[in-house]
């Protein structure tokens, strides 16, 4: 998997490159959620990757990238993401962004919009985590870095996954192959990607001032992040586009993939419709 150093991090990613026969079509830049890597978004990038150029991040600690001494926090990992799409060249590019990446995504958008051609967020929020909830991620990531996944998995896994995903017998693979993926992490990164989560700065004021078009779309069966904070996230943004996606949760491109790329390749058509590939 190819890299970038960012001071002390090294930031991996995936880069379908253009299409052979779309050399200047635009690129999309995937954020994934906490807990998961660029693999969130594989169905997506299958279905788009013959018109875009499709690029996935793994956050500082998490899928391939290394752990780092710090620089976890919601505005460093804003600054890794401004610079993969500097390195490589892409701007203005579509960002899509779930939960974590979507937290990036909404500071990219209102501090350095003139790099995007629109933005997607997914199962997000523009507030700061909830004070009732601070507490339990503590733990919950001190376990885990303690003696691993398996003694908090019964309390991760219904904020990560819906219950219809979870209830259904076809989705256990899906399930596994996450867990199998995680593990894979070392626990350190894993437990100060959380942290940098629980503690995170909110952006309600900044997002105001974002321009791009937006599509702000949320599981319906979402815990972790439930539907309001779409809905406040929407109403903040001017003209965002609300969308709720049926029977998914926290993390719908995996369990609502068909839904969620039919969304998404809709919203990037319209956008391209009006900006066309060339146009800045």
């Amino acid at each position: 998997m190819p890299t970038i150093q960012v001071s002390e991090a090294t930031i991996a990613y995936t880069d379908t490159g253009a299409p052979p026969d779309l050399p200047d079509a635009p690129t999309v830049v995937f954020g994934h959620g906490l807990l998961f890597s660029g693999w969130l978004f594989h169905h997506q990038v299958a279905a788009l990757r013959d018109r875009y150029r499709c690029v996935t991040v793994d956050w500082r600690g998490q899928g391939d990238s290394a752990p780092t001494r710090d620089g976890y926090d919601m505005d460093t990992l804003t600054a890794d993401a401004v610079a993969l799409i500097e390195r490589l060249g892409v701007a203005p590019v579509h960002y899509v962004g779930l939960s974590m990446g979507g937290f990036i995504g909404q500071r990219i958008g209102a501090r350095r919009g003139g790099l995007l051609r629109s933005l997607t967020l997914l199962d997000t929020s523009a507030d700061a985590e909830d004070t009732a909830k601070v507490g339990r991620y503590r733990l919950l990531a001190s376990v885990y870095w303690l003696v691993g996944l398996r003694p908090v998995f019964g309390q991760v896994a219904p904020l990560m996954f819906g219950p219809t995903f979870r209830a259904s017998a076809e989705s256990r693979a899906v399930i596994d192959e996450w867990a199998r993926r995680l593990k894979r992490c070392p626990r350190s990164g894993i437990r100060k990607a959380v942290l940098g989560v629980a503690d995170r700065a909110p952006v309600h004021e900044e997002i105001a001032g974002i321009t791009v078009p937006t599509l702000v779309a949320t599981g319906a069966e979402d815990a972790a992040l439930p539907p309001d904070h779409a809905e406040r996230v929407a109403a903040r943004i001017p003209g965002a586009r609300l969308e709720t996606i049926p029977d998914a949760g926290h993390s719908s491109p995996i369990e609502q993939p068909e839904a969620v790329t039919s969304l998404l390749g809709d919203f990037l058509a319209s956008v391209d419709a009006t900006r066309p590939p060339g146009t800045g």
